[in-house]
């Protein structure tokens, strides 16, 4: 069910029903019961991720006209990505993407940067004074919104079966200046402009401006703020954390409860910038013990309404522009702090660290990066071909030997059988009648996609396999980016770098030649494109068509039969040597 480390159950914590349409929402069920799953476990997560939206038995219902979909695993871990959530393995540090470290365990950790048993607790600053419902409200009105901008207040609840008490839709079609105005008539009777609110429960605002239309994240016309609240901790903690985090928040509110509600600045330019950027923003709150309620992500959400009483107690504006001034400069700061790099070491030479042992005798080490360069149909195909088999089988290859392992041979240009048959004609060359259990074969042709999507599915399939090495044959059909720039090649082949430091493997791949002739040129600069290609394995390995004489050739052909003749007497009939 996905691998060891996480589960499907496990990942759907990170994903968010509410954020998800209905088809989405489907997609999910089908997923989890393809992959064996139970009903429940897809009617619990819809129940506690989504209570607005939840039915009882429609999920049950729909479970049942399920059927073969092919939709797996694969649609739940990516939507939980997109959401912002990042497999952390609990054996291997895993990175997925172009700014994701590569190594991501110990130094993933660095982002709880602030120590809770030295924090030390702030007073919180108590209601302006003379205490005014109409400058609260009137204050944060004018902070967060234009005068023409709709603005979404809800005055109104409703009692739920188990006791507890749920805003209404309340009102969306009145714009900010509207309100403002009736604020400044009516003075301190706020009930005459937004409703009186029910003094146990409070009152709500929709921190974003809507389109007058409704309440839902397809009604916000600008991505401005997100929620941060935590009732996890007492008061003046959350303050002082809050502070000593740094977040860009543009006004802060008591919630007349056991709870602060910053809104903080976020600035995004659409919905899916908002996305990224609000769950980076909890995962950070969240690495620094600010447990927070993942439903108030969405854009569209409530918050505390200051200038209204709650159970006889205020909720009002405790502070203004606190932390950084804006998100870039949060993001700056954050990532200045939690680069994920290696600590700077004193080199010394009491401790120097062991070479990696050597996967091919003389050529590349375990963990190491190379690549094969040629001509088209210079027979790099069956070359790696037979370098998967030797490694699998532990025999030597070109004469160098390999080191024993598992292997897995990624085909992206071969059909499956002529794959598999050319396979088996190596193997009888080779005199092997048949093989260890160590060689694997992932048939892509026509199924390929380009690097950057195909790396995270590739590390899912492989994290328990233990690989020594994974082929990858050929590089053009995944390329990612303009190859002849040398700033996206760069990406392109952190990609090979990842995918090694999280499965500890090595990557082998290929590449072909340049047009033109290739004789004039150095072997760094005949591979097509940047060359970055071939700067950036630990072992570059190039194939070029040699000029023989004919003589040249005659002697050639009469030691490689030589050869053959050796290896055969050598096999069938050992000790021939000293026969007489």
């Amino acid at each position: 069910m996905v691998t060891d480390d996480y589960k499907l159950s496990e990942i759907l914590e990170h994903l968010d029903c509410s954020m998800l349409d209905y088809q989405q929402w489907t997609d999910v069920g089908m997923a989890l019961k393809s992959e064996g799953y139970p009903c429940s476990v897809w009617d619990d997560w819809s129940r506690s991720s989504d209570p607005s939206r939840y039915h009882p038995g429609e999920c049950d219902k729909k479970w049942q006209t399920f059927r073969s979909s092919g939709v797996t695993a694969g649609t739940i871990v990516q939507m939980a990505m997109d959401q912002g959530w990042r497999p952390e393995s609990r054996q291997r540090d895993i990175a997925l993407s172009w700014d994701s470290a590569i190594g991501g365990g110990a130094a993933a950790e660095r982002r709880a940067e602030v120590d809770l048993n030295w924090l030390q607790e702030e007073d919180v600053p108590g209601p302006h004074q003379p205490w005014s419902p109409s400058w609260e409200i009137t204050h944060y009105l004018e902070a967060l919104f234009q005068p023409d901008e709709f603005v979404g207040i809800c005055t109104e609840s409703y009692l739920q079966e188990d006791g507890s008490r749920k805003p209404t839709k309340g009102q969306y079609r009145r714009k900010v200046k509207d309100i403002l105005k009736g604020i400044k008539k009516h003075g301190d009777d706020v009930g005459a402009v937004i409703g009186d609110a029910d003094p146990e429960t409070g009152a709500w605002v929709r921190f974003n401006p809507l389109d007058g239309e409704g309440v839902t994240d397809k009604n916000v016309t600008a991505y401005r703020y997100a929620l941060i609240e935590s009732d996890s901790m007492p008061i003046p903690q959350q303050y002082a954390l809050l502070q000593e985090l740094k977040l860009p928040i543009r006004i802060l509110v008591h919630s007349g409860k056991k709870s602060l509600h910053a809104i903080v600045k976020i600035d995004a330019e659409d919905y899916d910038e908002y996305k990224q950027r609000v769950n980076w923003l909890y995962d950070i709150c969240e690495r620094n013990k600010l447990k927070l309620d993942r439903q108030n992500r969405n854009p569209s959400r409530l918050s505390r309404l200051p200038g209204i009483m709650r159970n006889g107690r205020p909720q009002y504006i405790v502070a203004e522009n606190l932390g950084l001034p804006s998100w870039a400069d949060w993001e700056d700061y954050i990532n200045g702090i939690n680069d994920d790099l290696p600590d700077i070491e004193t080199f010394t030479l009491d401790n120097i660290p062991p070479l990696a042992p050597e996967l091919i005798e003389g050529i590349l080490r375990e963990g190491h990066k190379m690549l094969m360069v040629g001509p088209s149909k210079a027979g790099k195909s069956f070359l790696l071909m037979e370098l998967a088999i030797c490694i699998a089988e532990g025999k030597p290859w070109l004469g160098h030997q390999c080191k024993k392992g598992r292997v897995m041979y990624v085909n992206l240009e071969v059909d499956d059988a002529s794959c598999k048959h050319r396979m088996a004609e190596i193997c009888q060359s080779m005199g092997l009648d048949h093989l260890s259990h160590n060689l694997d074969i992932w048939p892509l042709r026509g199924k390929a996609v380009p690097m950057d999507k195909l790396t995270p599915k590739l590390i899912r399939r492989a994290q328990q396999m233990d690989y020594a090495a994974i082929i990858l044959d050929p590089l053009y059909k995944v390329i990612t980016g303009d190859e002849n720039s040398a700033s996206e090649m760069a990406k392109f082949c952190n990609l090979f770098d990842q995918i090694a430091a999280s499965l500890h493997c090595s990557m082998i791949y290929c590449h072909h030649h340049s047009k033109g002739s290739q004789g004039q040129k150095r072997s760094m600069d005949r591979a097509s494109g940047s060359g970055v290609f071939a700067r950036d394995p630990d072992a570059l390995l190039d194939l070029i068509e040699l000029v023989i004489k004919p003589t040249q050739r005659e002697e050639l052909i009469r030691d490689a039969k030589l050869r053959i003749v050796y290896q055969y007497l050598s096999t069938y009939r050992p000790g021939w040597e000293n026969e007489a």
